[in-house]
């Protein structure tokens, strides 16, 4: 199907430096959350600790919103992703000295909130809008090659055939030496390779007004900025959406560990393998949205959302491992064929009405604050006892009925809206 994407300018190499960066920290984010999911394992704790480590990750996206995209756009972009980095980094290590492993994340989760927003941001600035939903194609896919990459190597990292290191944990002389030190020293490799991959990175030369830097003038000036993008017909439908799609992703994330290991009779690093397939049918999804999809074409991706919501209980109708992988694959497929196009809409809107690192921050916001709720209630459904079988059900409902509420309210205005996206489209390649 031809599409305005082919016409698009080429990306540069400083774009695809951007893809090296994202591949390595994406990698060493996904390892480590299977490896201290491990650690809360080795330590015997609650097993409702294992959602709070993802909610521990993701509330300083929240929490920090308002401020990591001014910083983003006071400084260049390629050096807020090396300092972020290079913090992420150090936090890890200090789960090596003892420190409680949603501690340990949490304090990741601050370089990660803060590495966000410029990461995108760069893309924006560096990719002319007729190329975004093809440059997303490949940033998607690169991200969740890095999911699956990162999955199967966690799930290594904390298998017996991970060589074990004997290394007291420092701050703990009681502490037996763990199984997971290895593992730990690998992703903390990975995140050093991400920070010295950010070294130098390209200065899009995009400047933006200087904003105040007190506390309440940032909190008003970010509620105005959601807003603005909310009120927008196409950016507050794209909007919803990924808010939508990430909360849901996250927990389906640790939906299909529990389980595997309950219903497949998995051990953690088998059924890290197999959650892994879910991100092969992402890529899948994301390249076959990239060729065929373009920017005005989005708003008749929402049926697609419906489908993807009545599909996650079919997870209750297999017993296979093969039968369960190949499952995982078409729902990440119908998954990554629709948050790609999205994706890019949202960032094209929020880059028209805001700013690069400011809309980023807003559209991080949201997708947090998504992902934070829907992580609760099930750390909360996991305090309370519900079984995996309604669970998997309710949480497909949840997403097929928040998918239909958002096509019947935004329904009467994306006709209109995605006109006009076409005409500027059209307006910036033949210029």
């Amino acid at each position: 199907m031809p599409d305005s994407t082919d016409r698009a300018p080429p990306l540069g190499a400083a774009f695809f430096r951007v893809l090296l960066v994202q591949l390595l920290s994406t990698l060493a984010d996904n390892a480590f959350l299977i490896v201290a999911i491990a650690r809360v394992i080795e330590l015997a704790d609650a097993p409702w600790l294992i959602p709070i480590l993802k909610v521990s990750a993701t509330f300083f996206y929240v929490a920090l919103a308002p401020f990591v995209g001014p910083i983003a756009d006071a400084m260049r972009k390629g050096r807020v992703m090396l300092l972020a980095n290079g913090f992420k980094c150090c936090a890890i290590g200090l789960l090596l000295l003892g420190l409680d492993p949603v501690l340990v994340i949490g304090l990741a989760g601050v370089g990660a909130a803060v590495y966000a927003p410029a990461k995108y941001g760069l893309v924006t600035e560096l990719v002319a809008g007729s190329a975004l939903v093809r440059a997303n194609g490949y940033f998607e896919a690169v991200t969740v090659c890095a999911v699956v990459f990162g999955v199967v190597l966690g799930g290594f990292l904390v298998s017996p055939a991970m060589p074990r290191l004997e290394l007291d944990w420092m701050l703990d002389a009681a502490a037996q030496p763990s199984a997971l030190t290895g593992g730990v020293f690998v992703v903390i490799a990975l995140h050093a390779g991400a920070t010295l991959g950010s070294w130098g990175l390209a200065d899009s030369r995009a400047r933006y007004a200087p904003r105040p830097w007190q506390l309440l003038s940032m909190c008003r000036a970010f509620v105005a900025e959601n807003r603005l993008l909310w009120r927008d017909p196409l950016g507050g439908m794209s909007l919803a959406v990924t808010t939508l799609l990430w909360g849901a992703g996250a927990t389906l994330q640790l939906v299909v560990l529990r389980w595997a290991t309950e219903s497949l009779a998995l051990p953690l690093s088998q059924a890290s393998y197999l959650q892994g397939m879910s991100a092969v049918g992402i890529v899948l999804g994301a390249a076959l949205a990239s060729r065929w999809i373009a920017m005005h074409q989005t708003a008749r991706l929402l049926p697609l959302g419906l489908v993807l919501g009545l599909s996650i209980p079919l997870l209750l109708l297999v017993h296979t491992v093969y039968s369960a992988a190949f499952l995982l694959v078409y729902v990440g497929a119908l998954a990554g064929f629709f948050v790609v196009p999205m994706n890019a809409l949202l960032q094209l809107r929020g880059c028209t009405l805001l700013t690069a690192g400011r809309s980023v921050a807003v559209q991080g916001f949201n997708e947090n604050a998504g992902m934070l709720l829907m992580l609760l209630l099930y750390a909360a459904g996991t305090a309370f006892g519900i079984s995996v079988p309604a669970l998997v059900i309710g949480f497909g409902a949840c997403v097929s009925g928040s998918m239909a509420l958002i096509w019947y309210a935004k329904r009467r205005h994306l006709a209109a809206a995605a006109q006009h996206i076409s005409s500027n489209i059209h307006r910036q390649v033949t210029e």
